[in-house]
């Protein structure tokens, strides 16, 4: 049978026993099945046709194999709580934002503002990747045994801490050397500031994050809600004010006291340096989180990188747009809580789909987007719900702001347009992005959960953050008013 069309290959049950199909699908290739356990309504798909050449996995068809019964109203009316609750934490990160970039820390150690996006991301990045993670385990009905949930939370969050400081000291360097190539500056002394303050803030709020995380899951499982629809969104919920706070805060702690307190950035990453071990030795001997611990470094690091550019990106727009802080956590937030919520849910339907057969490692054709944005299926669907949930978001989001007295615009007609049009192509783009990168991640024998939320995340905050930039930057050539007094 064709993968585009409805079948009956569900099958329930709370641990996958694998077998290999025999059979291959047209231009799409074979699949070893699991055993489904309970899917809160997304329901995968087998693909049996005898009368096909053994090749891929077209695209499109596997897009729209994924069936289910939830319905628009149902996605939205779980996704919107949680969105909103989000959107208001970004919204506090971005009038934080706004207030702390007068602060000493920013005024004086320049590269902070090029670290910003990248410790926020590191935040989504880890956080959304464990929500995918436990929401996937969730589906598969690993959380069901109480000693194997407590194996699959404790074994995460160790791997998360571990990632969480290794990558926060990278980003400090990575912000140093930014700063060189694009300012010619280099500062030891900024970087210990940078170093202490990163580590720091990139491990307490990830902790508290892997707590919020696991509950949220797990309750979610035991009341029949879908976390896929919930947990991305609570992850970034509270977790950018959180980060953003701390760092500006902690970072304004040792800058003030410098002089006098010499010892204290060195002490704080030499504290950090020593727990680190205990954080992998305890993540490798764990069977959920050994084979992540060795082979999710690649994505996460990327990400940082590429975070990294979207912080330089707001620090020269910062230079002469001042009002681009405010907005910056929030396009940035949304856009990536919107992608992480399609990935979560893209990645458990193909898990519990089964394993691609190794003779089938190829992704065919090209992703057509009427079909990923108006076609039938469980997934086009949730597209157009994230999409349709965009606009009205962000209206919420921007004028909480303006109510708030925050950022340095004027609200002109122009600016309003500038400014949702840049939130709106940045959906877009990162949904049809997450929509292929997914599926070939897939096909490809590798775990979507690990490997592409930290690449879609990070892509937001770099693609958002130039949008955002280059609409105030449009505007000004314009001639529009909103944006000169920054």
């Amino acid at each position: 049978m064709d993968l585009g069309t409805n079948d009956e290959d569900t099958v329930v049950g709370s641990h996958p026993q694998f077998n290999r199909s025999p059979s291959t699908t047209e231009l799409v290739g074979t699949i070893v099945k699991p055993q489904q356990p309970p899917s809160y309504g997304t329901t995968g798909t087998g693909a049996d046709n005898n009368n096909s050449p053994v090749g891929g996995f077209n695209v499109n068809s596997l897009i729209l194999s994924i069936k289910g019964e939830e319905s628009t109203l149902h996605m939205i009316s779980q996704i919107i709580i949680p969105f909103l609750i989000a959107g208001f934490g970004m919204v506090g990160a971005g009038m934080v934002l706004d207030i702390v970039q007068h602060w000493d820390v920013f005024v004086k150690v320049d590269e902070v503002l090029i670290l910003v996006p990248a410790l926020l991301g590191l935040k989504g990045n880890l956080g959304m990747t464990l929500a995918s993670r436990l929401s996937t385990h969730a589906h598969l009905g690993h959380l069901d045994n109480r000693k194997q949930m407590l194996k699959i939370v404790g074994g995460n969050m160790c791997l998360v801490q571990a990632q969480a400081i290794v990558v926060g000291f990278l980003a400090a360097l990575t912000a140093m050397i930014m700063a060189f190539i694009f300012h010619g500056t280099w500062n030891t002394q900024h970087g210990l500031v940078l170093c202490a303050a990163s580590a720091f803030t990139s491990s307490i709020p990830t902790f508290i994050q892997c707590i919020v995380m696991a509950t949220t899951v797990i309750l979610s499982r035991k009341y029949h809600i879908n976390p896929d629809n919930i947990a991305t969104p609570i992850s970034g919920s509270f977790g950018d004010l959180v980060t953003l706070s701390l760092l500006a805060w902690f970072g304004n702690v040792i800058v003030l006291n410098m002089d006098e307190l010499t010892w204290l950035a060195p002490f704080v990453i030499g504290l950090f340096v020593a727990v680190l071990p205990i954080w992998f030795i305890a993540a490798a001997k764990n069977e959920y989180t050994k084979k992540v611990l060795y082979n999710g470094w690649v994505p996460v690091l990327s990400a940082m990188l590429i975070s990294s550019i979207g912080g330089l990106i707001l620090d020269m727009g910062v230079e002469k747009y001042e009002g681009i802080a405010v907005y910056s956590p929030v396009i940035n937030g949304i856009g990536g809580n919107l992608v992480a919520l399609l990935a979560s849910r893209l990645s458990s339907c193909l898990h519990q789909k089964g394993t691609p057969d190794p003779k089938c490692k190829q992704l065919i054709g090209i992703l057509n987007p009427c079909k990923l944005f108006f076609g039938l299926g469980v997934i086009p669907r949730a597209t157009r719900v994230l999409v349709f949930l965009t606009i009205p978001g962000h209206l919420i989001f921007f004028w909480t702001i303006v109510l708030l007295k925050g950022g340095h615009t004027d609200i002109t007609v122009a600016f309003n347009i500038g400014y949702l049009l840049a939130c709106l192509l940045q959906v877009i783009l990162l949904l049809y992005v997450a929509a292929w990168m997914i599926p070939l991640i897939w096909v490809k024998g590798g775990d979507p959960d690990n490997i592409a939320i930290p690449y879609l995340t990070a892509l937001g905050d770099m693609v958002g953050t130039g949008f955002l930039a280059l609409s105030f930057h449009l505007l000004f050539l314009f001639g529009d008013s909103s944006v000169a007094d920054g």
